[in-house]
C-alpha cells in the first residue's frame, strides 16, 4: 500500500480514538485523563510485546511483511550492541516523551472542550510539523530530491490541507469563546472556555509538533536516524507502557485503592479508544517514513474526520466556518489521492 492509503486509515483510527476519548471522559473525575493514559499504556505495551515476538519469530513475520523486510528484521536488530532496541530507545526518547506529554495533556483538555473544537487546534501541529520539516531537509541539502517527487497537485493539496486545518482551529476557538459567553454562567466559562481550556489543545500542539518532527527525521535513512518502523513502534509503545504504569502508580497513591481498567465500561470507552490510537499509531509510521513533509499535514488533517463522528455519534453541533473548512480539506486530500493515483499509473 502507498503512503496515501496509510495515512487515511491512520486519519479514520485516530479519529475513531478522538470520539471514544471524548466518551471516556468523566466531568467530575479530575484523573480521568490518567486513568486514559493508563489504557493507551497497556495497549501500546500488548502490541510492543507482539512486535518484538514476530521480530523473533522470523517465519511469521516473513509472512507478514515479505522475506526482504523479515530479514532486515531480525534478532541481532534487538540486541545487538551497536543497533540494540535499548540503545534505539535512549535516542527516540525526546519524541516519545513528546508525544505521550501532549496525548496525555489532550485527554485533560477534552474535560473542558468538545472534540469539534480540540482535535483542529490540536492538530495544527501537522501543518508546522511541515514547515520544520522543510526547513530541516533544506539545511541538510535534500529538499531538492524532495520536490522532485512532489507534483503541481501535491503542493495545492498540501496548501489546502494545511490551510484549512489552520483555519478550522482559528473557527474553532473563536466559536469556543462566544458559545462560552452566551451559554454558561459568568463563574463557570474560565474553566471551559476561558484562556486555561485553550492552553490544553495549544500546548497538545508544540508538544506534538516536536514528535512529529523528530518521527520524520528519525525514520529518514539519509539524513536522519533511520531507524525502522518495526523499531518505532516497539519503542513508543514501552515507553508510553512505561508512563501507563507510572499512572496507574499515581492513581494508587491518590485514590488510596487501585484503578481497575478492565471493568466493562472502562474496556467499551478508554480500552476502544486504546485500540484505535494504536491502529492509527502504525499506519501513521508508515506515512511519514515515506513522505514526511507531504503526510504530516495530511495525517494532522484526520481532525475532520474527529469533527465529522464527533457531529454523527456526539451531537456536536458544526457551524457553516466549520462545514467550509472541512470541505476545503477533503478538496486537499483528493488532489493528494489524484496525484498518488498518476503518479502510480505512470
Amino acid at each position: 500500500m502507498s503512503w496515501f492509503v496509510f495515512t487515511l486509515i491512520c486519519m479514520l483510527g485516530w479519529g475513531l480514538a478522538d470520539v471514544f476519548y471524548k466518551k471516556s471522559n468523566v466531568d467530575g473525575d479530575r484523573y480521568s485523563h490518567l486513568k486514559t493514559a493508563v489504557w493507551v499504556g497497556l495497549m501500546m505495551g500488548f502490541f510492543s510485546l507482539l512486535f518484538i515476538i514476530f521480530t523473533l519469530c522470523k517465519e511469521p513475520l516473513t509472512g507478514l511483511v515479505g522475506e526482504e523486510v523479515a530479514n532486515a528484521i531480525t534478532a541481532e536488530t534487538l540486541f545487538n550492541s551497536e543497533t540494540s532496541i535499548f540503545v534505539s530507545a535512549v535516542k527516540y526518547l525526546p519524541a516519545s516523551l513528546s508525544y505521550i506529554i501532549s496525548m496525555v495533556i489532550g485527554y485533560a483538555g477534552m474535560r473542558y472542550l468538545e472534540v469539534s473544537i480540540v482535535s483542529p487546534i490540536q492538530n495544527a501541529s501537522g501543518a508546522l510539523s511541515a514547515i520544520f520539516l522543510f526547513i530541516y531537509f533544506s539545511a541538510k541539502g535534500a529538499i531538492k530530491s524532495f520536490w522532485e517527487e512532489f507534483s503541481v497537485l501535491d503542493v495545492i493539496g498540501t496548501l489546502l490541507i494545511v490551510g484549512g486545518v489552520i483555519a478550522l482551529a482559528v473557527v474553532e476557538q473563536r466559536l469556543a469563546k462566544a458559545e462560552g459567553a452566551l451559554n454558561l454562567k459568568p463563574e463557570d466559562r474560565k474553566y471551559r472556555y476561558g484562556a486555561l481550556a485553550l492552553l490544553f489543545p495549544i500546548i497538545y500542539c508544540l508538544f506534538d509538533t516536536i514528535g512529529s518532527t523528530a518521527d520524520a527525521i528519525i525514520l529518514n535513512e539519509d539524513h536522519g536516524m533511520g531507524l525502522g518502523e518495526i523499531d518505532v513502534l516497539i519503542l513508543y509503545g514501552l515507553t508510553f507502557f512505561v508512563a501507563g504504569v507510572c499512572c496507574w502508580i499515581f492513581l494508587l497513591i491518590k485514590e488510596k485503592k487501585p484503578y481497575n481498567p478492565f471493568r466493562p465500561a472502562e474496556i467499551k470507552t478508554r480500552g476502544a479508544a486504546a485500540l484505535f490510537e494504536q491502529f492509527g499509531q502504525i499506519f501513521y509510521v508508515y506515512a511519514i517514513a515515506s513522505k514526511p513533509i507531504i503526510a504530516a499535514p495530511m495525517v494532522a488533517s484526520y481532525c475532520i474526520v474527529s469533527a465529522i463522528l464527533s457531529r454523527i455519534f456526539l451531537k456536536e453541533k458544526l457551524k457553516s466556518e466549520q462545514y467550509a473548512c472541512i470541505v476545503t480539506v477533503i478538496v486537499g486530500i483528493v488532489l493528494l489521492g489524484i496525484s498518488e493515483g498518476l503518479a502510480e499509473a505512470g
